[in-house]
């Protein structure tokens, strides 16, 4: 037994001996030079361009099996990342930074049936402008989030650079179905619709409902986006459905045993 402890020792001390001073130092890996970074709006870094040469590989199926060490985040980059994520925060409401405006909290009418219980007043979503702040409830302003991502911009995305801003026709307002006199409270009046007359693009060219629905250049993008707001509204109507919507959508978060009612 004390044998094989003295072996251990000298052993140990042995290894000690040959070990180095220091430890080497890490050796960079090989690279043909650092890419730019560029960011999204949401703070995301956007991905690179892929050269000709890397699309046919991709195309060929010459791509590598193992994923690419993913680029670092310099300090200023970073930096950039936190103070654009501090601004999205600081107008932030309906607990969505992707949702800016600022909270009006209750809207009292003395016309039975209207009103908000907590309105906001909406001036983007998702980096989309509104063309003019309008004032909604959390659930209406998270159905037209749904709606500007899953539908209308995916829509325009080859037009013009892409959609840019909402050209707003109605809000809330105090008032009957199609102004009507003895008609019953529009869904207006109760901070859960929202009328949408025309879509600007990001080269400054604007896409109105009333020109475009029947336009061969917009008139499927148009199509697109009124049958993609069936679900996230309950209620969708535009030009098909009557004179009074012939040149804009209405959607409202009414709900129907039925399902979404669109027209």
């Amino acid at each position: 037994m004390r044998l094989l402890l003295l072996i251990c020792v000298l052993a140990a001390g042995s290894a000690a001996a040959n070990a180095p001073d220091t430890s080497k130092r890490p050796v960079s890996r090989p690279t043909t030079g650092a890419l730019p970074l560029n960011l999204e709006s949401s703070g995301a870094i956007s991905a690179p361009e892929r050269s000709p040469e890397a699309m046919a590989a991709t195309v060929r199926g010459d791509v590598p099996r193992v994923s690419l060490r993913p680029q670092e985040r310099t300090r200023a980059v970073r930096r950039v990342i936190r103070k654009h994520q501090k601004l999205r925060a600081k107008g932030a409401i309906c607990g969505d930074p992707d949702i800016q405006g600022e909270v009006v909290g209750r809207v009292t009418s003395g016309v039975i049936g209207c009103g908000i219980t907590q309105a906001v007043r909406v001036r983007s979503v998702s980096d989309v402008t509104l063309s003019q702040r309008a004032v909604m409830d959390c659930g209406t302003a998270q159905a037209l989030k749904s709606w500007i991502n899953d539908a209308a911009k995916p829509a325009l995305s080859k037009k013009g650079g892409g959609l840019k801003g909402l050209r707003v026709a109605a809000h809330y307002a105090c008032r009957t179905r199609n102004n009507k006199k003895g008609a019953r409270i529009s869904e207006h009046g109760k901070g859960r619709a929202i009328d949408i007359s025309g879509f600007q693009l990001r080269d400054g060219s604007m896409i109105t409902v009333l020109t475009g629905w029947t336009a061969r250049d917009y008139g499927q993008a148009l199509r697109d986006m009124h049958r993609g707001a069936c679900g996230p509204f309950g209620t969708v109507l535009g030009p098909n459905a009557d004179s009074h919507h012939r040149d804009h959508f209405h959607f409202d978060t009414a709900r129907y045993r039925s399902g979404s009612y669109c027209r």
